[in-house]
């Protein structure tokens, strides 16, 4: 954190900030005082009940911030919502992600684009976007990373790229905007399970391969985002893994 963001109320905006990891995420920055703005696409019931608890807490200190980031002029108008509150944007977390299996020999251009767009693009552009926002606060950018995004998981080939091109895009931007701002990145191993339903015996050999023989909680990545956001001034162009020891035996 900046000495002047110090002095002041913390700007955050995190995206895919409705459910799961990126709403602990919120609650996280917020509890640390932090003003969030809620980013979401879809999910507009969630995202107002995570509004009300939190300015339930403290008034005005969320607000709530639809787009699809996969289109231009959405991401723009994000960027003039946060402008419209404040000239500083401490931190900006890249939450928001697709997930879903696409290999080699069966990947529609639609699932290239769905892939690509969640997790490499829409941050690209996003952040571009802000970076007055970031440089006026002396800010920094923290990226959902994966542990497979420089280990392949069989099966989603094209996600596992999105996130190798979000991985350095990290450690490219952290270089070309340095030292007005800091770029990081989250790299997190199994912490909840996907959506769709894993059997036991896939759950198990999962497991099998965590140093820690457990998954990981929400709070865990959120606690590591708050960490490279807020607390780590001398940190940047580096990926934190919070995998349980996950990567080890990949």
């Amino acid at each position: 954190m900046s000495e002047s963001a110090k002095s002041r109320i913390i700007q955050v905006l995190i995206t895919g900030a409705a459910r799961r990891i990126g709403a602990c995420i919120a609650e996280t920055l917020h509890q640390r005082g932090c003003n969030v703005f809620l980013h979401y696409q879809h999910s507009s019931d969630a995202v107002n009940d995570l509004a009300g608890k939190l300015n339930g807490v403290r008034p005005g200190s969320a607000v709530c911030a639809k787009a699809d980031l996969g289109d231009t002029d959405e991401i723009l108008r994000v960027a003039e919502q946060v402008r419209g509150r404040t000239d500083k944007l401490d931190l900006l977390v890249n939450n928001a992600s697709r997930f879903l299996p696409a290999s080699a020999g069966d990947t529609t251009a639609r699932q290239w684009d769905e892939l690509m767009v969640s997790n490499l693009r829409g941050p690209y552009f996003l952040t571009q976007a802000l970076l007055p926002e970031l440089a006026n606060a002396g800010g920094s950018v923290v990226n959902l990373l994966d542990v497979h995004a420089t280990r392949p998981m069989p099966g989603y080939a094209v996600y596992c790229m999105a996130k190798a091109g979000l991985q350095m895009m990290t450690l490219a931007l952290a270089r070309d905007l340095g030292p007005e701002i800091r770029v990081n990145g989250v790299a997190p191993g199994a912490i909840l399970w996907p959506g769709g339903d894993l059997s036991s015996q896939e759950q198990a050999k999962i497991l099998d391969k965590i140093v820690m023989q457990r998954v990981g909680e929400p709070q865990d990545i959120a606690s590591a985002v708050a960490y490279l956001g807020l607390d780590a001034p001398y940190v940047t162009g580096q990926v934190l893994a919070v995998d349980g020891g996950r990567s080890l035996n990949i």
